[in-house]
């Protein structure tokens, strides 16, 4: 999913922006020596057992490479499956042990994607990447220990001296094995240095968690014979097998580096490292005099959007003294006392245009801070329109506005905090998922129709939300629904019916055609999103990605092309299987197809919607043809993550680019 956005000050400044990359692309070049490994990632499909694209097992693996990415957001080592005998579906990824869980989740997130890509339809598969790999199968293979078909790879460059180097390699790799064997603390994974010549060797290895401590030796003592028996003479190389891994280098390539001349100890390069050593420093004092000129250009506008905030909230607390207490302007101390300076350890994630802290305030209550990152101008105007938007709505369904700070440099939000999260953290992952049956569903869907009607109709002024997605949705202690992120929410005047923008913003996969093509936008743009989000719901599956699998270009397709052959009820999520009624369920499905039809005027208002989601009685025309595919967007600002990730947040979309 891609947020996309625009300002004249942010044009203006990434205008400069491609002589800037083309410097560093430059200096790259001159710093970096790659090594001579054909690219990640690398694979072992099955040539013998294959699926269909409609079966049993196909929905399974799925949902199951679907779960995967949030999982290694909180664990480098995992193993699960999912479904039942025949079709069940086993998946193991180890991300190897250097990287941080942010790295991880986006490694097994490229992982899952290219897994299902590049072994279509195959029953079984492994995928490596360049600091990850993930395996599955339809045979339980957890804690079978398996080195067929080990995959030596190695650099170009040969040794000087390759039967020493042999020797030494082998030594230091042996030792490695059995630590990481039989040294519990250690997690399966060792590193080590050796000096050779005038040069430092770095050396990896790694099991999978599954494997005995035997199992995790032999699987080594192979994976050291495999690679040295062909690439001895090698200065570097790394063997892949299905249950271990081992790499070494003339540099600490787990310590962040990526070519040998980046290793200090070698001693030989001096002049070549004072060069680099010279090209460094005049980069980096590029990029940070470019990053001062746009942070000092900004700096007065920002003073000026702080002043107009707190000049437009004094205007609203004297227009209406007693709701504007509601919303106090809190200190940045008492922000600071809550989440300990924004320590680590209180964030919850990162949102479109900053962190979100965890806090805790004086009173003991429990809140969700919203951070704005500095030097973010279209982050301001978000800023501003969600504290005067959010302060004039009231409703069960809409996240409650406990507070905000403009206090030096720092703005910020605060909210009530959602303990179970956002309902894509649950909704998308396998086991989480079955928190949510039938009647817990249809709870939430209702109560996102409800909060949807509220901006369209009911609250003083109408309001299109403009990226309603389910990380934006939040759930409460009973797994009420309460819709957030208000930043891009435009309000419509009197009998206003719709807009045009050429600031185009949202999630792809969530926005209408309309919108996201021409920049036509009305509450039949919120209810095209209403309606992915309903499909999502009642069948556990995102709209976005959905082709890795179904081979169709998105979830909406799919239950299209189903409800059209009459197989709806295919689209059920397996979980619901016993608690959902067949006909209740095909009913939500056609009010869901309804609301994304093509044509904006085809589709229902929110209290049409609602009407026919309460009452069985309503008589619901037949959907035409939704818009499949509405082209994609560039990022407006730099994310890290894959897939909209969201941990008890208000919005976060950590996206990891490709």
């Amino acid at each position: 999913m891609m947020v996309v956005h625009s300002s004249r000050t942010r044009n203006q400044i990434m205008f400069r922006f491609p002589e800037l990359l083309l410097l560093c692309s430059f200096i790259i070049t001159l710093l970096c020596d790659h090594l001579a490994y054909a690219d990640p990632p690398y694979k072992l499909c099955s040539n013998s057992s294959f699926y269909s694209d409609n079966s049993k097992f196909a929905e399974n693996l799925y949902t199951l490479l679907s779960s995967l990415p949030s999982n290694a957001s909180v664990s480098k080592l995992y193993n699960t499956s999912f479904g039942n005998e025949p079709d069940k579906v086993f998946a193991i990824y180890m991300c190897l042990d250097y990287l941080d869980l942010s790295s991880c989740h986006g490694c097994i997130n490229m992982a899952q994607q290219d897994i299902a890509n590049i072994c279509p339809n195959s029953k079984e598969a492994v995928v490596w990447e360049e600091n990850c790999q993930l395996r599955y199968s339809n045979q339980n293979f957890f804690g079978r220990l398996n080195v067929h078909d080990n995959i030596p790879l190695a650099n170009t460059k040969n040794i000087s001296a390759p039967e020493k180097f042999e020797t030494v390699v082998n030594k230091t790799l042996s030792e490695l094995a059995k630590q990481a064997a039989f040294n519990q603390s250690l997690n399966m994974y060792a590193t080590g240095e050796v000096a050779f010549q005038d040069k430092i060797i770095y050396a990896l290895v790694q099991c999978t968690t599954d494997l005995s401590g035997d199992e995790c030796d032999s699987c080594l003592d192979r994976a050291i014979e495999d690679v040295l028996r062909k690439f001895y003479f090698s200065i570097g190389a790394r063997l892949l097998s299905r249950s271990c891994y081992l790499r070494y280098e003339f540099y600490p390539f787990y310590e962040g580096a990526t070519s040998e001349d980046s290793n200090a100890n070698n001693k030989g390069g001096g002049k070549k490292i004072w060069l680099i050593t010279i090209l460094t420093i005049l980069s980096a004092c590029l990029v940070i005099l470019v990053v001062s000129c746009v942070c000092l250009a900004m700096r007065k506008s920002k003073k000026k959007g702080n002043r107009e905030i707190l000049g437009q909230y004094d205007l609203f607390h004297k227009e209406n003294d007693t709701k504007a207490q509601e919303y106090p302007n809190i200190s940045l101390a008492s922000i600071h006392a809550a989440t300990n300076k924004f320590s680590d350890s209180k964030k919850l994630g990162e949102g479109g245009f900053g962190p979100v802290y965890k806090g805790v305030l004086r009173d003991g209550k429990e809140v969700a801070i919203k951070r704005l990152s500095s030097c973010s101008e279209q982050g301001s105007e978000e800023f501003t329109n969600e504290v005067l938007l959010i302060m004039k709505l009231q409703h069960k369904n809409l996240v409650r506005l406990l507070g905000f700070c403009v206090e030096r440099e720092e703005k910020l939000l605060v909210y009530e905090y959602m303990p179970n999260s956002s309902l894509d953290v649950i909704l998308f992952d396998s086991t989480k998922r079955a928190q949510l049956d039938w009647s817990r569903r249809v709870s939430i869907i209702s109560g996102i129709a409800r909060g949807i009607l509220y901006l369209h109709e009911d609250s003083r002024h109408r309001i299109i939300h403009r990226d309603l997605k389910a990380s934006n949705v939040l759930l409460d202690n009973e797994m009420n629904p309460k819709i957030s992120d208000f930043g891009m929410a435009r309000i419509f005047a009197g009998s206003e019916g719709q807009a045009n923008t050429a600031t185009i913003v949202g999630t792809y996969g969530y926005m209408a055609p309309e919108y996201a093509m021409e920049g036509l936008y009305s509450v039949k743009s919120d209810v095209y999103s209403f309606g992915v989000l309903l499909l999502e719901i009642i069948t556990g599956r995102r709209n976005t990605g959905f082709h890795l699998i179904k081979r169709a270009p998105s979830l909406i397709a799919y239950a299209w092309k189903l409800w059209d052959e009459g197989k709806g009820l295919e689209l059920i999520d397996p979980l619901l299987v016993g608690s959902c009624d067949p006909e209740e369920f095909l009913r939500y499905l056609h009010i869901g197809l309804l609301c994304v039809q093509e044509d904006a005027n085809d589709r229902p208002t929110m209290s049409s919607a609602v009407v026919m989601l309460k009452s069985e009685t309503v008589s619901l025309t037949q959907p035409a043809k939704p818009a499949f595919n509405v082209g994609s967007f560039t990022n407006h600002h730099n994310e890290g993550g894959a897939d909209s990730c969201s941990v008890n947040v208000l919005t976060v979309s950590n996206i990891m680019p490709r």
